[in-house]
């Protein structure tokens, strides 16, 4: 194991090797270095080594380290993200839904799934076929008729007793076996269902049970790699000069349940071979808590695969399989995951080329004598004044940046007032910045014209910030994208683009960017709040009295429109606790 620094100390790559004289030999040579690995050598100020006892435990080192110090130049994975599962909760009406995170609730888990939109579609397959309910628990236990989901057929309404609890448990168990990808062992349960159904004069039911049918062996039809069998984890590696690509597509139960595309960061210039090797060793020792499937179908063969192998048994106490010639089925599964590798990595290497291209044009426009590293722009949501957020969003050459995206809750000012609310976001913002938190932007842009321009400038002139470029962005008197007016740096300083301009789209983009992100956080952070009981800021209060005092006077409203004497006639309920009941209630 051998570990290189700078000249700060900083670690720079991570690597192993049997042979380390000759490893390090490789590097230190006069000609034939590739760019990148010239690039490395000339930082290389110390190399340190550390001997293992053998292969495996070098391989567990090499990815502790890289865990822990992401050194620039190795292979990283970006992979923070937890991956999502479809949950089963116990009771007597379980609902179904997406979870992530620690596994606390009580029920089952089935996955995990390559992405969220994978579980959605099983989810939507799940509620047309079964019906069985996927709302929140909060939202079921208050229900006193159906909802739309029973309208159009999407739910047998238990809220409100209106199926047996066989009934649907039964439509339950099905659920899981399609969850478990038993499929055809379903299809087959509910053919015979339908036939004794028919035989009965059931005709309702029968038509019912074939209706279920025909959408699961429509789902079936288009699942055209279903054929396999087991746990499998098919994986692709995909390298250019411009970058690498890495395509997942998880099986389980020999059904495919969806893919996910990978992106690592390659510090030097790496084989396909290598890129591949690090990414197994990071994605299935870096997460002890991730699945792992009995067998891994890979594009390309590493001569540290035995050594993973091992390693993976160590670490983890199961052994794995990793197949390079597959044919039928699996074979069919791992061209596809190379088609999807090498597509995915084009489309990225396009957007941002494209996304330069842009920047460069806002470069032109603002007549700057270097491209634009780093775009903040900030916006205002919020409902008649309501649960107001800030959002920012940062957007580089390569496209956003959504590890720098924040948000920021509004407080004390007046409601529906958009400056002194910008006020607060930048000034909490570019305080940290001051404070030796996060970065400059190069251009700061504001979405809103002339009073949101000046705002800005204002911040920044209190916070002493260094000369900063801020561009306002209004949306001009049609109020139609193409249109927009421009401010720059001072309200006098107003201009226009045509609609066709690259920078232009650019702005919208990031403007645009900026809405989206502060109307999620203002909806979520209005749907929270109305959620909240005004009861539960009361001393005294607790949930068993908050539910006592509304059963007893038949609702929230009811209780809104009752004096403080008939409050306190409540059981247990003193003249003090209703004043203070009264006035939670009828503050602003």
């Amino acid at each position: 194991m051998y570990r290189m620094f700078d000249e700060g100390a900083r670690l720079l790559y991570v690597g192993k090797a049997k042979n380390l004289k000759k490893r390090l030999a490789s590097y230190f040579r006069k000609t034939g270095l590739a760019p990148k690995t010239a690039a490395l050598v000339a930082r290389i100020a110390q190399v340190e080594t550390t001997i293992t006892a053998n292969e495996t435990e070098a391989l567990l080192l090499e990815q502790t380290l890289i865990k822990e110090w992401r050194p620039p130049y190795n292979i990283l994975l970006r992979d923070d993200k937890s991956y999502p599962y479809v949950f089963l909760s116990d009771g007597d009406f379980p609902r179904l839904g997406i979870h992530r995170g620690a596994k606390k609730g009580k029920g089952r888990y089935f996955g995990p799934y390559p992405s969220a939109g994978a579980i959605r579609e099983s989810l939507s397959l799940l509620q047309k076929t079964f019906f069985v309910r996927q709302c929140e628990d909060s939202y079921y236990n208050n229900r006193t008729r159906p909802c739309l989901q029973y309208q159009i057929k999407r739910c047998k309404a238990p809220c409100v007793g209106l199926v047996e609890p066989q009934e649907y448990a039964e439509d339950v168990r099905h659920s899981v076996m399609f969850l478990e990808g038993r499929s055809h062992q379903l299809t087959n349960e509910l053919n015979a269902d339908m036939e004794r159904a028919a035989m009965a004069l059931e005709f309702e039911r029968a038509a019912e049970l074939r209706d279920q049918i025909a959408l699961l062996r429509r789902v079936q039809d288009q699942q055209s790699m279903e054929g396999g069998s087991g746990d499998v984890d098919v994986i692709a590696a995909f390298v250019n000069p411009g970058g690498a690509c890495v395509h997942l597509i998880s099986v389980r139960g020999g059904r495919v349940l969806g893919s996910k595309n990978f992106f690592p960061q390659v510090g030097i210039e790496e084989a396909v071979v290598e890129v591949m090797a690090a990414f197994l060793a990071q994605y299935y020792l870096g997460n002890v808590e991730r699945e792992l499937p009995a067998e891994l179908i890979v594009n390309v063969v590493h001569e540290d695969f035995d050594t993973l192998c091992t390693a993976v048994e160590t670490l983890r106490g199961r052994e794995l399989t990793i197949s390079h010639r597959v044919r039928g089925t699996r074979a069919r599964w791992q061209q596809l995951a190379v088609t999807n590798a090498e597509q995915a990595l084009m489309a990225r290497l396009a957007n941002r080329q494209h996304m330069a291209a842009r920047f460069e044009a806002l470069a032109q426009v603002l007549e700057l004598d270097e491209t634009p590293q780093r775009l903040e722009c900030y916006d205002i949501s919020h409902s008649s004044g309501e649960a107001t957020v800030a959002s920012c969003v940062v957007f580089g050459p390569e496209g956003p940046i959504k590890a720098d995206y924040r948000r920021f809750n509004i407080e004390g000012v007046t409601p529906g007032d958009d400056y002194a609310a910008m006020h607060q976001a930048l000034t909490r913002r570019f305080g940290r910045i001051k404070d030796g938190e996060g970065k400059l932007p190069d251009v700061l842009l504001v979405d809103g014209g002339k009073g949101q321009l000046n705002m800005a400038r204002d911040v920044l002139q209190e916070l002493a910030v260094p000369d900063l470029i801020l561009l306002g962005v209004a949306k001009g008197t049609t109020r139609k994208a193409g249109f927009e007016t421009l401010y720059l740096n001072e309200a006098a300083n107003e201009f226009t683009l045509r609609g066709d301009s690259p920078a232009l789209h650019l702005i919208q983009q990031i403007r645009d960017e900026a809405h989206r992100f502060a109307i999620t956080g203002h909806r979520a952070r209005r749907g929270k709040a109305r959620r909240t009981s005004s009861l539960e800021g009361v001393a005294g209060v607790g949930p068993k009295r908050r539910r006592d005092l509304l059963k007893h006077f038949g609702g929230l409203q009811e209780l809104t429109r009752a004096s403080v004497e008939e409050i306190a006639k409540a059981p247990g309920i003193s003249k003090k606790l209703a004043e203070s009941i009264y006035d939670s209630l009828h503050s602003e």
